[in-house]
């Protein structure tokens, strides 16, 4: 067998046959270059590209070819036995997790790659637990099974207990390690064998080897067993003792994996051409058509009322825009995802999330950096649209006759900070220009100016974030600018109860501004942020100034009275209210309650929270007394140690002030042996010491 032909992306195929995917990992699983092998033998592409070599088509920038990782989520679009498969290559370092949310948001289903030696990662958890938040149905493939170390029982038995999942295999590896040479396909009890001279273009399907006989007997009855729980012929089959079918254990493997109750897991070595058909063929197989998809639900703009539309194509257009990207050539993209209807190059539609008309200049078939141009785009589809001037990401695209908003993307907020300014005045215009077209493509970048020093901080996700930010800035933008040392992101909060009354009484010109609120500030659980309600009857004063004293309290959280960071985890209580018709206007109403609102903040005893993060060392033995004391040197707390293959794990929990620099201190004390990866976890309270500092 071998590698399909040309093919033409832009055909049209029955929405049925429609698979849009994405590929999510932990870094450095694969992910990249198991999807460039898909592009490879399904005809996209006549040349393996490499992610080692920096030629690896869907890591397009020139930042990813250097570092040989993936930052942005490149879309593209091949064909396998006549199903369109869309797929999205998403990036596997945390600083990027953005990336992967807005892609699982606007996709049917994924494949899970995992490390055959890791097993399961930090980062595969997070991708994982995002994908359970939308419900996507995933399949795993563990891959690498070529490596030193590696292990598909290990990795199987890695996604049960650490992500809770329902692993099935439907293959067992033939060999291991440099011995890896195959799969044993356990529905038609099969061995396939690849051809290194061809690529692995070929393969060859055959009997399975004896000795591997009644292992792969054993693996088959164990899926049998799982395939009969979703259908009761094949149960009958299985507590009668008669053989199952393929195509009806194919069947049920479906049914369970669209109702995400199992996760088919297949294995293979995708650097090594191997076991990559196979996969293709269980996407195919397993994973969700638009047409396997229950309606979307939204509400309509103007009534609120919760509307659905059917992913078919005869319904009314609905789109999601969840990407936008500059493009040199094109300008500025927006990714749609269209869930129903059609909709044609130059119509104008309607931005629901905004209220505004848009003309749809041209649609793009996207390649990662590579467009072609598309007369119409369908209920199933993956496209770029050239034109919109107003959309951003998570904004509802629609037929103007047929309004419905649909959820929106929510980006969490970035942890780190750099001061950063132009070189010359020259610079000044470009680098207000470009920040502002990078604060639209990327939602977790922030750029905020301090009423303080009058300095402009851009905001990311950490360190290599905010330095892909500023090396773009240089080739993309050509702006020259000067950063300062990386700053943490702190909050504020409350610890206790505290009453304050807001009281203004002045004339402005020939109007009189009277009101007095009194406003309670309460300490809420962590995570909460910040809930306002209010105790005033509807009866005591109007709705309008209710709504202006919470405009007013939310407004004057963004800086607090400690430091000036924004408060989180704090209930604001309106109590009560001196109110006259004649001088308590809604004006009135917003200055008093942000002077009672910073009264009763200050004697609530407020303090600085800061950013903990989870980090995950992985380290040879011979190190471990060098890793956990600087780890405690830093102030973490280590909440795990835990030995795998020939290294060992430990988890900590570090304050994100504590790590800046620990690439080159970890390489340092354990001669470049030891690794790491890093994520938030969750705010805590600043050291009274370092908090007094970080005030004075």
């Amino acid at each position: 067998m071998g590698r399909q032909g040309d093919q033409e992306v832009a055909k049209r195929v029955p929405i049925g046959m429609v698979r849009n995917i994405g590929i999510m990992a932990h870094i450095d699983a694969g992910k990249t270059t198991l999807t460039e092998r898909f592009l490879f033998y399904t005809g996209v592409s006549h040349k393996l590209g490499e992610v080692h070599e920096g030629t690896a088509q869907m890591d397009w920038m020139p930042q990813e070819q250097e570092r040989g990782i993936t930052i942005t989520s490149a879309a593209t679009t091949c064909f396998w036995r006549d199903y369109r498969i869309n797929i999205i290559d998403t990036p596997g370092h945390v600083d990027f997790t953005m990336e992967v949310e807005r892609s699982l948001r606007v996709l049917d289903g994924a494949v899970a790659v995992f490390d055959g030696v890791s097993g399961v990662e930090p980062q595969s958890e997070t991708v994982w637990h995002q994908a359970d938040k939308y419900r996507v149905p995933r399949i795993a493939f563990i891959n690498k099974m070529d490596r030193v170390g590696a292990s598909f029982d290990d990795s199987v038995e890695s996604i049960r207990k650490r992500l809770g999942g329902r692993p099935v295999p439907v293959q067992i590896p033939l060999g291991a390690e440099d011995g890896f040479q195959g799969v044993v396909d356990l529905l038609e009890m099969k061995a396939t064998l690849w051809d290194d001279s061809t690529l692995g273009v070929e393969y060859e399907t055959g009997e399975i080897p004896a000795s591997v006989i009644e292992e792969a007997e054993a693996a088959r009855e164990l899926l049998c067993e799982a395939a009969a729980d979703f259908d009761e012929e094949l149960m009958m089959d299985f507590l009668e003792g008669r053989r199952m079918s393929a195509d009806g254990i194919r069947r049920a493997l479906r049914k369970g994996t669209l109702s995400n109750r199992i996760v088919p897991v297949l294995c293979g070595a995708a650097f090594r051409n191997k076991g990559v058909q196979l996969l293709l063929d269980a996407i195919v197989a397993f994973l969700p058509s638009p047409a396997d998809l229950p309606p979307i639900v939204g509400h309509d703009p103007e009534s609120g009322k919760e509307g659905t539309r059917k992913l078919v194509q005869d319904e009314a257009f609905t789109a999601l825009a969840f990407k936008l990207q500059n493009d040199p050539y094109a300008g500025q993209l927006t990714y749609l995802r269209v869930y129903s209807g059609s909709i044609e190059t130059g119509k104008t539609v309607l931005n629901a999330s905004k209220g505004k008309r848009e003309r749809l200049n041209r649609l793009l078939q996207m390649h990662a950096n590579k467009r072609e141009e598309l007369e119409a785009a369908y209920a199933g589809d993956i496209v770029a649209a050239v034109g919109l001037r107003f959309a951003g990401t998570g904004d509802t695209l629609c037929d103007p006759k047929h309004p419905l908003v649909l959820e929106p993307i929510e980006a969490p907020e970035p942890v780190i900070s750099i001061a950063i300014e132009p070189k010359t005045a020259a610079d000044q215009d470009k680098l207000a220009a470009a920040l502002e077209r990078l604060t639209i493509e990327d939602p977790t970048f922030v750029v905020h100016i301090d009423q303080d020093t009058g300095q402009t901080l851009i905001k990311g996700m950490g360190e290599l974030h905010l330095d892909i930010i500023v090396d773009r800035l240089r080739r993309e933008f050509n702006v020259a600018a000067n950063v300062g040392e990386p700053r943490v992101a702190f909050r504020e909060t409350i610890t206790v109860v505290s009453d304050a009354s807001g009281r203004v009484d002045k004339q402005v010109g020939a109007k009189s501004l009277k009101a007095e609120v009194v406003i309670r500030v309460a300490p809420g659980a962590r995570g909460s942020g910040v809930v306002f309600r209010s105790e005033v009857a509807p009866t005591v004063v109007p709705a309008a100034c209710v709504a202006a004293v919470e405009e007013s309290v939310r407004g004057s959280i963004d800086a607090g009275v400690l430091a000036g960071y924004p408060m989180v985890d704090l209930e604001i209580i309106f109590l009560s209210v001196m109110h006259n018709d004649v001088d308590s206007s809604e004006l009135a109403y917003k200055i008093a309650a942000s002077i009672g609102l910073r009264d009763a903040l200050r004697s609530a005893k407020p303090v600085l929270l800061e950013p903990i993060m989870a980090v995950q060392v992985v380290v040879p033995e011979d190190f471990m007394g060098e890793v956990v004391g600087d780890i405690n040197r830093r102030q973490g707390r280590i909440t795990g140690m835990a030995p795998r293959g020939v290294v060992q794990v430990i988890d900590a929990n570090v304050p994100l002030r504590q790590m800046f620099g620990y690439t080159t201190d970890l390489r340092t004390v354990t001669q470049g042996r030891a690794n790491y990866t890093m994520q938030f976890a969750h705010f805590d309270f600043v050291p009274e010491q370092i908090a007094k500092a970080i005030v004075g």
